[in-house]
């Protein structure tokens, strides 16, 4: 053997991804003494070696490094080989691998999984819910075909495809529901709480209540908007969430829902693929499928 094949390739993205041998092996559904003969067989064919191997995890030599990123742009480029000629076949057929926010997932993917299903019943849809930074550097890295996220991507290498654009409402105790509806400047005095960071909702948040750089002493996170509102109901402060959410986050918690004054804050959703996928074509008519299912819950 003395030729670099795909399979060499695959096997090291997965092992300078994973950092350590046996969850490369299980992410590649091999043995991790076959992973590690393929390693050692791809070092003896470069002639090098790529990895340091310690007791707990490997580490990426000077080489390795430079040779795991034309490794993910080969890899992404055989992938659209694939997407290339799927995209000659009507319906879509084959595996469309879907990312999608946390703060959108629970509330659009099952009517998304439902009316796709529908349409293309040979799609092999592979959902995978992350935060926006995660997502962005899979789609560069060929690992997702489409995600759905808020917009705008703000990277000239994908494309953004508006779907609909929805508005943040306030979740306070049901006690509050008489009080008046608090501006900006009011919300900055009181406990908000607001999800951890990496999620782009808690950023759309803190530039509607106008705070920037160090947060207020009462800013208290969660990990999940289903645990903020849960917070807010035991009396704990107020936050805010996403239209979308009201009808599954507020039906068994004590609270009460408030429209915010105009301008009220909004959020444009979307989808987002790079410029260079075959499916664009494809993709496009997705997005509009979409629009569709968000008025099944009530957009």
């Amino acid at each position: 053997m003395n030729t670099v094949t795909l399979k060499h390739l695959r096997y090291f993205e997965a092992l300078a991804q994973n950092g350590h041998f046996g969850r490369a092996a299980a992410a590649s559904a091999i043995s991790q003494p076959a992973l590690s003969l393929q390693i050692k067989e791809l070092e003896t064919i470069l002639g090098a070696p790529l990895v340091e191997r310690g007791s707990r995890q490997i580490r990426l030599t000077s080489l390795g490094e430079v040779f795991a990123s034309r490794v993910r742009e080969i890899l992404r480029a055989v992938d659209e080989l694939g997407d290339l000629a799927r995209a000659a076949y009507s319906p879509l057929l084959g595996r469309l691998r879907i990312g999608i926010i946390p703060t959108i997932a629970p509330y659009l993917l099952p009517s998304i999984i439902k009316t796709l299903n529908t349409h293309y019943p040979a799609l092999d849809l592979r959902p995978r819910e992350a935060v926006t930074q995660k997502l962005l550097q899979d789609l560069k890295d060929g690992k997702l075909d489409t995600a759905i996220m808020a917009l705008p991507s703000a990277d000239p290498s994908l494309h953004d495809e508006a779907l609909f654009t929805e508005e943040f409402v306030l979740v306070r105790p049901r006690a509050d529901a008489k009080k008046p509806v608090p501006n900006p400047a009011s919300l900055r005095e009181m406990r908000l709480l607001l999800l951890e960071e990496g999620h782009c909702f808690r950023d759309q948040a803190l530039s509607f209540c106008k705070i920037s750089g160090a947060l207020p002493r009462d800013v208290m996170e969660g990990s999940a908007l289903s645990t903020l509102v849960q917070m807010v109901g035991a009396g704990i402060g107020v936050t805010l969430i996403p239209e979308m959410a009201v009808a599954i986050e507020t039906r068994s918690a004590a609270v009460s829902i408030a429209r915010l004054s105009h301008p009220r804050p909004t959020r444009a959703i979307g989808m987002i693929w790079r410029k260079t996928n075959p499916l664009s074509d494809q993709l496009t008519h997705i997005g509009s499928i979409i629009r569709a299912a968000r008025q099944d819950i009530g957009g």
